[in-house]
């Protein structure tokens, strides 16, 4: 290796290749300890300038620097990002054709490439085990390094390999770096890849400028929008536990005016691509992704994260998060909580081993806990990573600025470490909990628990309090984990003197979420709770549809119906895109009927000094759904109903509730060329003068009235009305 001479070389070379004055936290440090030729270990949180610790290098020394990632969008935007400062950097996978890969290995071998990006999928392949061997190859920087260890919260068996691929290539320097690491994840890291003698510099997993919050998972779709519009042009990435959810919450966001586009694995690769450039390039503000899949994206503005269903790891929801606010300005982390996603994610470790099985049990333990724990969420991260907030107040948490109820629990914190102490410490919490509330199962019975003076002592509280008891009392030091024993818990040092010497405690009570009715993901449509209207807006509105279907000759029905008028009153809409989210309604109507509906509904917030609570609208992405598009695209090429109903796999009844459904909204359907063949005109007229004159499109009022026409029939003819006269 080159090692740089001057003092000051290292700063020149920033501020030529990056444009940088200074180096942040431990960069420089950390680039010294490898241009001096040594094994290294990096611990950085997202957002600290981890990557330029193994990219400033690698231009200050001869040679190909190779960095083993798992991400194949991580490896473009890097890739992208050191071409634009004129580096020569490429990476190798499975996207590139066998032309663009023999090029890239030619230039390997001459010299001309300096940062090589590799998955270790492509890593492994004998062809390119073969080529590397040819290059002069300066180190290997091992991104993304949590993924060896089974205990991380994105294990890859394939990484469990690096080491051994790594030897195939000769001796040289290794440079493992990770944004999150508890301390049992860090041994593991080490003694896999055999770098137990490695310099480790682990900088503060405090990101100051992050807001964390959870929130109940209770109308979750409204809660978000709201959210949003709160935020509206920001930066923003949200994640979701399938990719069904992903394409889904991308369409409901885009039908509610955001602009947003999903990703994850499922998509066609130049789909992805596109939509992660998009994001890039501010054409979209906010990308729906999978959790599992996980997003590679350097984006120093990212203003939100949003966790609409709970991660599978602390460790997952740490480096998540930590993809907002990277520039250090506003970040905000917010996760909606339900006790039902973490039984989802538990089936889904089903055909999983026993081990492996155990190990997403404890994950999940810790996501469950962090969520409910009433502690200071910053505290509860930091010492999950092996590091103590000292403050007690952090301001920038939903524990911190709207705190739960405290008690004085010095004597619980004493039977909680009683109990460690005479199980031995060797049993995790829920058998510590079994322990103190005196629950006779197979393993109190086997170690004959019953026995101990602790045993019963706790039976008086239920295993909720006494697990949030536990975890605080871990979070404030009196317990620590076991990191060769995971699960474990042992007495700190300070915990023995409080045994000793006991004094007050301060606990808090844990956040109920038992009682939160869950989110109807079900329906496609957001309900409007009738009894929440405001009654007074109401009858205006009703009023004034009176007077407009009156000057219209039409009946009220369809100007709007009444389900609509009373979401109107119950979200106050005073725009034209607000008024056009609410169901049933659709820009087409608002443009026909809106402008008077407006104007009373503005005047009405204005005189009564109402804050709108437009935000609470979730326009359905039903009326814009790939079947509706078909049925209205078909329609218009005049294409026989019954032939649409069959290619979708539809009944006719189901294709004529789609028809209804994309009429309420406001779009016109031109069906005259199917009624034509199957009803003559005088009975078409005679349905059409129903219509006009009736009081409410009602089908059981129609069929009452309309003796020998069939149901489908005067369904048809509704459809035929309300196109020709509501939109």
């Amino acid at each position: 290796m080159v090692v740089a001479e001057e003092k000051d070389e290292l700063k020149a070379k920033l501020k030529e290749i990056f444009g940088y004055g200074s180096f942040r936290g431990n960069q420089e440090i950390v680039i010294k300890n490898i241009l001096s030729g040594r094994n290294t270990f990096v611990i950085m949180p997202t957002g600290a300038g981890k990557s330029l610790c193994y990219q400033l290098p690698a231009m200050m020394t001869e040679g190909l620097a190779i960095v083993i990632s798992p991400l194949i969008a991580l490896m473009k935007n890097q890739v992208d990002q050191l071409n634009a400062y004129g580096i020569n950097a490429r990476f190798l996978n499975s996207t590139l054709s066998k032309g663009e890969i023999t090029k890239i290995r030619k230039d390997c071998i001459s010299g001309k490439i300096k940062l090589l990006y590799v998955a270790p999928e492509s890593l492994n392949k004998e062809e390119n085990i073969e080529f590397l061997q040819k290059v002069n190859i300066s180190f290997v920087a091992i991104d993304e390094a949590h993924c060896i260890s089974e205990w991380g919260h994105d294990f890859r068996p394939e990484y469990r390999k690096i080491k051994t691929m790594i030897a195939q290539l000769g001796t040289m320097n290794v440079i493992a770096l990770t944004a999150t690491a508890t301390p049992k994840v860090q041994l593991d890291i080490q003694k896999n890849l055999q770098m137990e003698e490695a310099d480790v510099f682990i900088s503060s997993f405090n990101r100051k400028n992050l807001y964390y919050e959870v929130r109940p998972k209770k109308e979750t779709k409204k809660q978000l929008i709201r959210f949003l519009k709160e935020h509206k042009g920001k930066s923003g990435i949200i994640y979701c536990l399938s990719r069904k959810k992903v394409e889904e919450i991308a369409q409901l966001l885009n039908v509610n005016g955001f602009k947003a586009a999903p990703y994850h694995a499922g998509l066609d690769p130049d789909v992805r691509m596109k939509n992660q450039d998009d994001f890039l390039n501010e054409e979209v503000d906010i990308i729906c992704a999978t959790i599992a899949f996980g997003m590679g994206i350097d984006k120093p503005d990212v203003r939100f994260v949003v966790h609409y269903d709970v991660p599978k790891s602390l460790e997952g929801y740490y480096q998540e998060t930590g993809r907002s606010g990277r520039d250090g300005l506003e970040g905000i982390c917010l996760m909606f909580y339900s006790h039902n996603d973490l039984n989802k994610l538990e089936k889904f470790n089903k055909d999983k081993s026993v081990q492996e099985r155990e190990n997403a049990r404890i994950l999940l333990q810790e996501m469950e806990f962090y969520a409910e724990s009433p502690v200071c969420r910053r505290k509860q991260l930091l010492h999950y990573f092996g590091e103590e907030y000292e403050g007690k107040n952090c301001g920038m948490c939903d524990n911190c600025t709207n705190p739960r109820e405290r008690f004085e629990g010095s004597q619980f914190v004493k039977i909680a470490i009683e109990a460690v102490q005479q199980t031995n410490e060797r049993f995790g919490l829920a058998h510590l909990v079994n322990v103190i509330r005196g629950i006779e199962d197979e393993y109190v019975k086997s170690y004959a628990h019953f026995d101990l003076p602790v045993y019963g002592k706790g039976d008086t509280e239920d295993a909720d309090f006494w697990k949030s008891v536990i975890r605080q009392a871990l979070i404030y030091q009196y317990l620590e984990k076991d990191i060769e024993n995971i699960g474990v818990l042992k007495i700190s040092q300070k915990g023995l003197a409080f045994l000793k010497k006991p004094h007050e405690v301060e606990l808090a009570r844990d956040h109920d979420f038992t009682t939160v009715a869950e989110d109807e993901e079900s329906s496609e449509r957001t309900p409007v709770n009738s009894k929440s209207y405001d009654e007074k807006l109401f009858e205006m509105l009703k009023t004034l549809r009176k007077k407009i279907a009156k000057e219209k000759d039409l009946p009220p029905y369809v100007i709007f119906q009444d389900p609509s008028l009373e979401e109107m009153a119950t979200t106050y809409p005073t725009s034209k895109e607000e008024m056009a989210s609410v169901n049933g309604v659709g820009m087409g109507k608002v443009n026909k009927f809106g402008k008077e509906f407006l104007e009373l509904i503005q005047k009405y917030v204005d005189d009564n000094d109402i804050e709108t609570a437009a935000e609470v609208v979730v326009k359905s992405s039903v009326n814009k759904s790939k079947i509706k598009i078909f049925i209205i695209q078909q329609i218009d090429r005049k294409v026989d109903l019954e032939e649409i109903a069959e290619s979708k796999s539809l009944t006719f009844d189901e294709l004529l509730t789609e028809m209804e459904n994309i009429c309420y909204s406001g779009t016109k359907l031109n069906v005259d060329y199917y009624i034509d063949e199957v009803l003559d005109e005088s009975r078409q007229e005679e349905i059409y003068d129903y219509f006009l004159n009736s009081e409410t499109d009602s089908m059981d009022d129609a069929m009452a009235e309309l003796k020998g026409f069939s149901e489908d029939d005067v369904r048809l003819m509704r459809v035929k009305f309300l196109s020709e006269y509501a939109n």
